[in-house]
């Protein structure tokens, strides 16, 4: 009597033997470990002091005087405009504002005279004494414009700075440059694998076998899973053992931003698949997998919040899923949320790999 064939023990085999041609891969190392940690060291290097001056002015501010106006024009300072109080606070607390600024003209003087309430968080590190000399300048410039006999146009006060971690352009840069590996990787590899395979009739040779073709994709599917769960673990461990990268809880944020990492590269393997099946030829997969992998690079929060893009470009770039990845990543590396707390950029992930393995069935071939 003939052994029944074992499925699960075919699919560890696929995936074994995937894996192993992976390594023996130099490219897929070098695009998986070696490129992204090359970003993560050098930016590592350079972002002890932060990497920009970021301030916001209170809502009961006065706007009409020219110290308002003068540390508006200065390049170095980022001056943040929110929508409502809150929004503003909540940034605030997590460090991503070196001060908030109140200024408030002093009834009965003349001359005009000022009081500057200077609000600080220590977590925004050396921004504060950046923001501060900066403050102090357009001060001492006004002051010698408008009061040549040495007095003083306004008054400085700072209370008690808020407490908190420092938050550093690695802090910002590794979630995006992990979420970046894990697309490239996931669209690319998978593209030009099954790409390969059908041009080369492997596949049509496994339909001789008893092997399912459901687990031929789920056995390259795991394979290229495990490698770049390794890569996000080293990428991190390196970020933060080496360079301080924030891991608030430890080892449990550690894995909570594997877990993301895993549901993040699901998604983009998806989109490998439907490009693998549209491209015609090999030399069509770079500029079908350019057209979303550009994109993203340049408008999820990879190296510039999205903040920082025109208001009118920033939905499209919130809808994008990188920027939800990115997100959610660095709201639990430094924030300290959990999984549970980033429960809208999971949502909007879930939505996309619906889409996207909709797509893929339907457009998905095996010759």
């Amino acid at each position: 009597m003939s052994k029944k064939y074992s499925q699960t023990k075919a699919l560890m085999a696929l995936t074994k033997g995937s894996l192993l041609s992976m390594f023996k891969s130099p490219s897929a190392i070098f695009f998986s470990i070696a490129f992204p940690l090359i970003f993560i060291v050098a930016f590592g290097l350079i972002s002890n002091g932060g990497y920009k001056v970021d301030i916001a002015f209170d809502a009961k501010c006065d706007t009409t005087n020219y110290i308002y106006t003068t540390l508006n024009r200065i390049p170095v300072m980022h001056v943040m405009t929110f929508e409502d109080s809150t929004k503003m606070k909540e940034e605030f607390n997590k460090g991503k504002i070196a001060a908030i600024l109140n200024i408030q003209l002093i009834s009965g003087k003349e001359p005009p005279y000022y009081s500057i309430e200077f609000k600080t968080n220590a977590a925004a590190g050396n921004e504060i004494n950046v923001a501060k000399s900066v403050l102090n300048g357009v001060l001492d410039t006004l002051n010698k414009v408008t009061f040549p006999e040495n007095k003083t146009i306004a008054t400085i006060k700072t209370p008690p700075s808020l407490a908190g971690r420092e938050y550093r352009y690695l802090d910002f840069f590794l979630p995006g440059m992990l979420g970046f590996s894990l697309l490239s990787a996931g669209i690319f590899g998978t593209a030009f694998l099954f790409f390969t395979l059908r041009q080369t009739l492997v596949l049509k040779r496994f339909f001789a076998t008893p092997v399912k073709r459901i687990n031929i994709i789920l056995s390259q599917g795991f394979s290229r899973l495990i490698l770049q769960l390794m890569s996000a673990s080293i990428i991190i461990g390196v970020g933060h053992f080496a360079f301080g990268f924030t891991l608030v809880h430890g080892f449990s944020t550690f894995l909570q931003m594997i877990l993301l990492s895993a549901y993040g590269l699901i998604l983009f393997l998806g989109m490998g698949f439907i490009i693998s099946s549209l491209a015609k030829n090999d030399a069509m997969i770079p500029p079908l997998a350019n057209m979303i992998t550009m994109p993203q690079l340049l408008l999820s929060g990879v190296f510039l919040g999205v903040s920082n893009f025109p208001t009118w470009l920033q939905p499209f770039c919130k809808v994008l899923p990188l920027t939800q990845l990115n997100n959610a990543m660095r709201s639990v590396a430094f924030e300290g949320n959990s999984l549970w707390n980033c429960g809208q950029a999971i949502g909007i992930l879930t939505i996309w790999i619906v889409v996207v393995y909709a797509l893929a069935i339907k457009f998905f071939r095996w010759e």
